[in-house]
């Protein structure tokens, strides 16, 4: 927190409150500049310690969330405290990524329109003079499907001798069940999702 010197307030009163205010400011900031310390203490330890000294993957993720809920708690201190006395120097207002998702994600538009398009004053015909946009992130979740590959056979009916129908397609495992999509979806799930085959098992149990 940066206070201008030259634009303190002359009055004692004043001047004794903003100073009471500062330090209250700062105690709260030592404190949680503590906490994060030691939590990066904490961290360091069981990444570079000896193999005593390390945690498990379950304790260094509480870790790494306990470090994250203390930055917040900070950044929303920080935010909510705001300047100190009027003569801070004001901040610039947040800016937030409202209404600027990605533009190569496919659209699709939902119109909800008024069933009645007759004036509520002289009942005369509406027309569209605008509208208003606004854009949601929506997903689609995997659905799992059964592929069924149907191969008519034909005969012929003059000579009844011959029956044809086409070849078979060829499957990626000779006799397996699944299909191209569903057998590239399994190692990639597994290395780059770092989905375990059990859980993709439990997946597959729930579809």
């Amino acid at each position: 927190m940066q206070i201008d010197l030259t634009k303190l307030p002359s009055e004692p009163a004043l001047l004794q409150q903003a100073v009471r205010e500062l330090a209250a400011t700062l105690a709260t900031k030592n404190a949680e500049i503590e906490k994060l310390y030691a939590l990066i203490k904490q961290l360091q330890r069981s990444q570079f310690g000896r193999r005593s000294e390390q945690l498990d993957a379950d304790q260094l993720q509480l870790g790494l969330e306990d470090l994250e809920q203390a930055v917040a708690a900070v950044a929303a201190a920080q935010e909510a405290a705001g300047p100190a006395t009027e003569t801070s120097p004001s901040r610039p207002a947040t800016r937030r990524n409202r209404g600027a998702l990605p533009a190569h994600l496919p659209r699709i538009e939902v119109v909800v329109d008024m069933e009645d398009k007759a004036c509520p004053c002289c009942g005369g015909a509406l027309h569209v003079i605008g509208e208003d946009r606004s854009e949601m992130l929506d997903v689609v979740p995997a659905q799992y499907r059964v592929k069924v590959i149907r191969r008519p056979r034909y005969s012929c009916r003059a000579c009844e001798g011959a029956v044809v129908q086409a070849a078979a397609p060829e499957r990626p495992i000779d006799g397996g069940m699944v299909t191209e999509a569903l057998l590239a979806q399994v190692p990639v799930a597994k290395y780059a999702e770092h989905l375990p085959l059990y859980r993709q098992a439990q997946v597959f149990d729930r579809g």
